[in-house]
């Protein structure tokens, strides 16, 4: 799961995680975070989600960061944004009213890229990553959010005996293992999807759950 992998993925247009559609756990739990209007939300490995534009039409600022240059020019044309680019490595980072956006690796990121973190949204990230890669992600959270802000995640869980991720299954216990000494975890929705995405049952999944969390950090 190289840096390359992401870049050829979005070469070839094998994008399948990513939806056209504002996430409806989003739209449906993010309010009861408790996020204070224009605080500064970061959303890891972000792509070309739309979620970035609701999350500013609530009032929020937003830094996406996003290994794939081409997402980011994908995602400012079809949203007809014009941005500022700015080169501060090892990120080059483009600013459009509200939204930032980081293009490079989000383990290079520290909190002088992303300073007064009010609240983080991961729809993507954690269950983009393989097993080795996963509590070196959830350390480099816990070195950037700072204490009190919370956290909107949303895993999929899944027989990983049945299908190779990308996306990965990322179990509530794995969740807790991972996140449980920095981040108070509160579960807040399950609901199977299996029915809405025969492409997973295609690939032989006969059990798909979306799993919501709350966190905290402490």
């Amino acid at each position: 799961m190289t840096p390359e992998f992401w870049h050829q993925r979005w070469q070839r247009g094998e994008i399948g995680w990513h939806s056209d559609e504002f996430n409806r756990h989003l739209a449906e739990h993010w309010p009861g975070l408790g996020a204070s209007a224009g605080s500064l939300v970061l959303v890891p490995l972000c792509g070309k989600s739309r979620d970035l534009l609701w999350l500013a039409a609530q009032g929020h600022r937003v830094i996406g960061v996003e290994i794939s240059g081409l997402a980011i020019d994908h995602f400012l044309a079809e949203n007809a944004l014009s941005a500022t680019r700015l080169e501060q490595a090892p990120f080059t980072r483009f600013i459009a009213d509200e939204i930032e956006l980081l293009v490079g690796d989000f383990f290079d990121l520290t909190s002088a890229h992303v300073p007064r973190i009010g609240a983080v949204y991961d729809r993507a990230s954690l269950i983009a990553l393989p097993p080795d890669m996963r509590p070196r992600y959830a350390a480099r959270l816990a070195e950037l959010v700072p204490s009190g802000s919370p956290s909107l995640l949303i895993t999929l869980d899944y027989d990983p005996t049945q299908m190779n991720g990308p996306p990965f299954a990322v179990a509530e216990a794995e969740v807790r293992g991972l996140f449980g000494d920095a981040f108070e975890i509160d579960s807040i929705a399950a609901v199977d999807v299996l029915a809405e995405q025969p492409r997973f049952r295609e690939r032989g999944l006969d059990r798909l759950t979306e799993q919501v969390y709350r966190l905290r950090r402490r």
